[in-house]
């Protein structure tokens, strides 16, 4: 079990989060400050294993805790969670974990703190009972906002010219990147080319249909067709993971 510290100067929001947290049997004890003084000032009191800060707080805001915390030798795990947005880059640029936005999800928050629990076991120089990958984090625009994506959040991606569109549960993102060069890309991350217009990734798969006239495979809720010439590589992934496609 690891103890945590938990910041910020909305009391609602503040207890919501300790709630949930508490609901995680990783999670021991559960510390609360109400500002980036209090933040600090409880650190030269407790030792914890991972911090979770808001960003917009009176005095010190989260960022500038976070630039504190980073001249620290052994500095805690910082996860941000905040409905600020437009903060993403910065705060992966002072080595944040994780980003979440409020309202905070139960599922996005369990997998929060399986980064600081990984983090933990790498600094320590050991590994974690359940390994958790370091997620490889994208920066993508929408409605003008740049913000950070999880990799693993990407369940296919569609080609449109030099361009390709990340789908995810909540929405899609246009990158500047060919659908080409994420194919080489994300090989090793389960990712593998269907079609001359599709990419997608294996773990999001949920339905296949490949002994039909007009195969496709089922991501998320959407039908992708796979293409005659990308289908006998996908057949020789799905016999290597031995995944039966359904009956038609």
């Amino acid at each position: 079990m690891i103890s945590v510290l938990i910041a910020d100067d909305e009391l609602p929001a503040l207890e919501e989060l300790a709630y949930l947290l508490g609901k995680d049997a990783r999670i021991g004890a559960v510390h609360r400050a109400s500002s980036g003084a209090g933040v600090l000032r409880l650190l030269e009191q407790e030792q914890v294993d991972g911090i979770f800060l808001d960003i917009h707080m009176p005095g010190l805001s989260g960022l500038d805790v976070a630039r504190s915390l980073a001249q620290l030798p052994k500095a805690p795990p910082v996860v941000f969670v905040t409905a600020d947005e437009d903060h993403a880059l910065k705060a992966f640029e002072l080595a944040a974990v994780d980003y979440l936005l409020k309202p905070v999800r139960s599922d996005r928050l369990v997998r929060a703190v399986g980064r600081i629990v990984d983090t933990l076991a790498g600094s320590h120089g050991g590994q974690a009972s359940a390994p958790v990958e370091r997620p490889e984090m994208i920066a993508v625009t929408l409605g003008g906002v740049t913000r950070m994506i999880d990799r693993a959040e990407v369940r296919f991606v569609q080609a449109q010219g030099d361009y390709a569109r990340l789908h995810t549960e909540e929405a899609s993102y246009l990158v500047r990147v060919p659908l080409a060069d994420l194919e080489v890309q994300w090989a090793d991350a389960g990712f593998i080319r269907i079609h001359r217009g599709y990419l997608v990734a294996m773990a999001h798969v949920t339905r296949l249909k490949l002994g039909q006239s007009s195969p496709a495979v089922t991501v998320g809720g959407a039908e992708i067709p796979v293409s005659r010439r990308h289908l006998p590589r996908l057949r020789e992934r799905l016999e290597a993971n031995r995944v039966k496609p359904s009956a038609p």
